[in-house]
C-alpha cells in the first residue's frame, strides 16, 4: 500500500506522520506499517508512527501513535504537537480539542519558540496516580516519591498515568546504565507492572528539569513528551517547582516549556509548549501482509525548519 508521510519531530522525538483520516486499516495493519517505517535500520526511521485521524464528539481531529514494536501508546505529547500542526494545516484551525485513544487534549498554535521554529502548546488533564491506572499490582495508595516494593531499585519513585504509565525518580546525576537496566526489567512485563512503564531519571536545578527516559516499546530515547509532562507533575507534587510556575524541561533531543496548574477543586493540568518541526515529506510503499517496506523516498526537504531547529538547540 502506498503512503504519503511527513517526517516531523517534537523536541527531537521524531516520527513519520500519516494523514489517515480517509484510510481504513486494521490495528494489525497499522502496527505492521509502524514496524516498517519506524525501523531505525531502514530508510525512514523514527520513534514511532503518528496518525492524524478523524475526530469524535467535540474533537476536531485525533491522534494515534504506534511504537516501533507495533504496540499502540495511549498518548505521545511530543507527537501531539506535530499532529496538531498537521491538523491545523488541514482544517484551517489554530486551536482545537484533539482526541487521543483514552483522553482528549487541548492544542493551540502559539508564537514561534525561536525564529522559524513553529510553536504548539498542548494542555492535558488526564493525570492519574491510581495504582490501577499506572498498572502497578502492589500497594494500596499512590506512590509519591516512595520506594516501590518489588521494583529492583531502592530509589524513590512517583508513579503517574498520563494516561500512559510513568515511573519518575529524581537523582543527583543520571546513570544511564542503571536506567537501561531498570527499563529493560519493566519492558519484560513483570508481574509488578505487567503493562510495562516509561521510566525516567530526572535532575532538578535552577535551570529547570533535565529528563532521561527509557520509553515503553522504544527503549532509551532522546525525548519523550509524556515523560517530560509526568516529570513536571512529579516535580510539583514533591515541591521542586511551584504550581503555576513556568519551567524549562530539557532532554537530549531539545526542550519544552512546561507549567503545572491546580484548580480550586484540586484538578491538575499540565501545559507543554514546544516545537512541531516538519523536516521532510516522503512516500513509502508497505506490503501489509508481510509488513515489508518495499520502497521509500524523500519528495521535499524542509531545510529552513531543519536549520532553524539546529540554531536553537546549538545554544541550549
Amino acid at each position: 500500500m502506498h503512503f504519503d508521510f511527513i517526517h516531523c519531530h517534537g523536541s527531537g522525538n521524531d516520527f513519520p506522520l500519516i494523514d489517515a483520516r480517509d484510510l481504513s486499516l486494521s490495528d494489525a495493519e497499522w502496527a505492521a506499517v509502524a514496524r516498517a517505517l519506524a525501523d531505525r535500520a531502514g530508510p525512514v526511521g523514527g520513534d514511532g508512527l503518528l496518525l492524524l485521524v478523524p475526530g469524535r464528539g467535540e474533537t476536531a481531529f485525533g491522534q494515534r501513535m504506534f511504537n516501533p514494536d507495533g504496540s499502540e501508546a495511549e498518548t505521545c505529547l511530543n507527537g501531539l504537537r506535530c499532529v496538531a500542526r498537521a491538523g491545523f494545516e488541514a482544517t484551517g484551525l489554530d486551536h482545537a480539542l484533539v482526541g487521543l485513544p483514552k483522553s482528549d487534549a487541548l492544542a493551540a498554535r502559539v508564537p514561534d519558540i525561536a525564529p522559524g521554529v513553529v510553536g504548539i502548546e498542548t494542555r492535558v488533564t488526564s493525570i492519574d496516580d491510581a495504582l490501577a491506572s499506572v498498572g502497578l499490582t502492589v500497594g494500596d495508595a499512590p506512590y509519591v516519591e516512595a520506594a516501590i516494593p518489588g521494583l529492583p531499585s531502592a530509589r524513590r519513585f512517583t508513579a503517574l498515568a498520563m494516561p500512559n504509565p510513568h515511573l519518575v525518580t529524581f537523582v543527583e546525576a543520571i546513570d544511564e546504565a542503571e536506567l537501561v537496566a531498570l527499563g529493560d526489567w519493566c519492558e519484560a512485563a513483570p508481574a509488578l507492572i505487567p503493562g510495562r512503564a516509561n521510566v525516567s531519571f530526572v535532575t532538578a536545578g535552577p535551570g529547570g528539569l533535565y529528563v532521561r527516559t527509557y520509553e515503553r516499546g522504544v527503549g532509551l530515547t532522546d525525548s519523550c513528551g509524556s515523560a517530560m509532562a509526568a516529570s513536571t507533575v512529579a516535580a510539583a507534587r514533591t515541591g521542586r517547582i511551584g504550581w503555576g510556575e513556568d519551567v524549562v524541561v530539557r532532554n537530549r533531543g531539545g526542550m519544552v516549556r512546561a507549567r503545572i496548574e491546580r484548580g480550586a477543586d484540586g484538578a491538575e493540568a499540565v501545559a507543554i509548549a514546544g516545537n512541531a518541526t516538519f523536516t521532510h515529506r516522503g512516500v513509502a510503499d508497505v506490503d501489509l501482509v508481510t509488513g515489508r517496506l518495499i520502497s521509500a523516498a524523500i519528495t521535499e526537504r524542509r531545510g529552513d525548519e531543519i536549520d532553524a531547529w539546529a540554531t536553537l538547540i546549538a545554544v541550549l
